[in-house]
């Protein structure tokens, strides 16, 4: 019997090695799985993930970045630039139900003993709101409703500085939303 070759698209088989590899690294473990596990589970050449990653690390770090993405569109759709500050804030969602997606890479980075995805995924969530929190300040500042000298910098405290309370996993997750909610709240009055 003769195998005939399927062509793809490079963007589909490159988010088809994607999602193989999430799928590997949560069942057989990031460490114990190599990129010809990743080949092999897709019925395909070592090299044609070569083709598009030149390592595990890399694959990883692109599929971990695509999933950031993912949250950060979810919380950016929930924000209306228009509104006040205050309401944004009042309004911000937890990261639990922006995180409430069933895939491999929500299993991966989530799952208990997995603290070290799950903390890169943070900074990488972290990377990519710091400026559209900094662009959300810029916009309050024009219309009067805060006056701030640095929005850069404000925004990467707003953002990064969210850090240490989220991580605590000796506090409930509501328990830390409304925590943040609070500081963010007096922190914007403090700059009206």
């Amino acid at each position: 019997m003769k195998m005939t070759r399927i062509t793809k698209a490079p963007e589909e088989r490159r988010q088809e090695i994607i999602d193989t590899a999430l799928k590997v690294f949560y069942e057989k473990g990031y460490e114990k799985t190599s990129i010809s596990d990743i080949a092999r589970e897709m019925h395909v050449a070592q090299g044609l993930c070569y083709r598009y990653f030149s390592s595990k690390e890399e694959l990883f770090d692109t599929a971990l970045d695509q999933y950031a993405q993912r949250q950060v569109d979810r919380i950016s759709s929930i924000l209306d630039p228009h509104k006040p500050l205050t309401e944004l804030i009042r309004q911000m969602p937890i990261f639990l139900e922006i995180e409430e997606e069933d895939s491999y890479a929500q299993k991966l980075c989530h799952e208990s003993g997995n603290t070290k995805f799950h903390n890169q995924l943070s900074l990488k969530i972290c990377g990519k709101l710091q400026p559209i929190v900094e662009k959300l300040l810029t916009e309050a500042g024009a219309r009067g409703e805060i006056h701030i000298e640095d929005p850069e910098t404000a925004a990467s405290f707003c953002v990064y500085g969210q850090l240490g309370i989220l991580l605590d996993q000796e506090v409930p997750a509501r328990e830390r939303t409304e925590r943040i909610r609070r500081f963010l709240l007096d922190l914007i009055k403090s700059f009206a």
